[in-house]
């Protein structure tokens, strides 16, 4: 593979060369710790309860294994891709390598929904279970400040609930920042030490939990529909599917630290299947407890899994263990969305689409810090006010678009350069990478009209930005594969 970058781009751009490269602190085993703590997070800690009490009941646990399969068949394309163009950027840089100019932009604008406002979705959620916790502890948080001011599902249905903004959504944004300000082994290693307590937790939980867990509370399976799309039913488990879809989607934070790891195109395929393998087990086994231990029909709350435990009287020394795990795993999500938006920010700035301030690394802590200040204010304005059911569909219908873009790549290069030496090669590629673009389509499909039109107006505003800024100024193809 040989790889030629435009003129003004090389290693001699004083942006990016000598002091002011990456860092390469990451082994395999801090990328599968990424991987995981991006996963684990509000999806099994949040909306899951809102996916079952909804949508699909106990057949929830068909959406997981729906989602996960779906995104198995799109990791295994990741993984060649990460192997093939060991560059930070991800999706973006691989639309590059296949589509030019206009795709990357496509994709790189819509990963902006699947990083920067996954932060302000997961921080919304973090904020629900840190309340929750101090009401276990017997304190108060103010109303006012513990919900967001804007509320509704449709454009034309919005309205101000009465509350100022999120405080504790907005506290953790910003202390998340200044990790990722400092340096990426500290923060590497913060992630690490969180990672580790929420999956300990999580392991707890299954073991003392999975006793409890009755047939009664899993019968009807298949809840009937009740007469509208997506209400139980078979289009329930689509449409769970699609929101459930939201819990898997951080394993591509691991192809974003390609520019980060030690040896790239070994340890980031290890990464994405290690940390995706991993958590769809663990998905299941607690999805199995949330389901089995209740009434499916009350997990409609911002803390369903603590409010699970709950109601076993034998569990109820879960419920602060589980608040704790919600917390650091939720911040670990926040995080990892949080730095994945700075490095693609950075790879877009490098080609010319965004101005150089969001490529310039800093000269002492080695890490892109324009980039990274203005993802934090941008999260954090996101979430102080609008809530996690909007947020979240927002980020599931930008990732899927991510996700076809590279499945249908990898095809591409199978035909355009079929002679690569791949270290990784999708397994059986005529028929996963056409199966990632069914699914993730049919799981697109599944999601509101509300959301297909946030999608197409958040489109034309990065419509608007590529003609007047980027298209003069980033190279028709950046990348040449062969």
């Amino acid at each position: 593979m040989t790889t030629a970058e435009p003129a003004g781009m090389a290693d001699t751009d004083p942006v990016i060369a000598g002091e002011h490269r990456l860092h390469r602190a990451l082994g395999p085993m801090s990328l599968i710790m990424i991987g995981i703590g991006e996963i684990i997070g509000a999806g099994i800690f949040v909306i899951a309860g809102t996916a079952a009490a909804q949508h699909a009941g106990p057949a929830m646990l068909v959406s997981f294994a729906i989602a996960g399969i779906s995104c198995l068949f799109a990791g295994l394309c990741y993984a060649e891709f990460a192997s093939l163009i060991p560059e930070s950027g991800s999706s973006y840089t691989y639309a590059y390598a296949t589509m030019g100019r206009f795709m990357a932009w496509f994709i790189g604008w819509n990963m902006v929904l699947e990083y920067l406002v996954s932060a302000s979705t997961v921080a919304v959620g973090w904020s629900g279970y840190f309340v929750s916790l101090l009401q276990s502890l017997g304190l108060s948080f103010p109303r006012a400040f513990a919900s967001a001011p804007i509320a509704g599902v449709g454009l034309t249905e919005l309205h101000f609930t009465g509350a100022v903004l999120y405080l504790p959504a907005i506290a953790l944004v910003l202390g998340l920042n200044v990790f990722l300000l400092i340096g990426v082994r500290e923060s590497a290693g913060f992630n690490n030490v969180l990672v580790a307590i929420k999956t300990v937790i999580i392991v707890l939980l299954i073991l003392f939990g999975l006793p409890f867990v009755t047939r009664t509370h899993l019968t009807p399976f298949i809840p009937a529909n009740s007469g509208e799309w997506g209400h139980f039913g078979v289009s329930g488990i689509l449409a769970a599917s699609g929101m459930i879809f939201f819990a898997f989607i951080g394993f591509e934070s691991v192809s974003v630290a390609a520019q980060e790891a030690q040896n790239p195109r070994r340890d980031i395929p290890v990464g994405i299947l290690g940390s995706l393998g991993i958590c769809t087990l663990l998905y299941m086994l607690v999805g199995l407890v949330l389901v089995g231990i209740t009434d499916w029909r009350g997990l409609d709350v911002p803390d369903p899994m603590a409010f699970a435990i709950g109601q076993v009287g034998a569990l109820h020394w879960l419920v602060l263990p589980v608040d704790a795990a919600a917390l650091a795993g939720l911040a670990t999500v926040t995080f990892v969305s949080l730095y994945g938006q700075s490095r693609v920010f950075y790879s877009m700035a490098r080609d010319g689409f965004l101005p150089p301030l969001f490529a310039r690394v800093h000269p002492r802590f080695k890490t892109p810090f324009g980039g990274t200040l203005l993802t934090g204010m941008v999260a954090i304005i996101l979430a102080a006010i609008f809530p996690l059911d909007i947020l979240a569909d927002l980020v599931s219908i930008g990732t899927l678009v991510a996700f076809i873009a590279v499945c249908a790549g990898v095809m591409i290069l199978r035909v355009t350069a079929p002679h690569v030496r791949r270290p990784f090669r999708t397994p059986w590629v005529w028929l996963v990478a056409p199966l990632g673009v069914l699914s993730c389509g049919l799981m697109m499909l599944s999601l509101s009209g509300a959301t297909w039109l946030r999608l197409v107006l958040w489109s034309a505003i990065g419509l608007a930005i590529y003609f007047a800024y980027g298209r003069h100024r980033a190279p028709a193809w950046k990348w040449r594969v062969a």
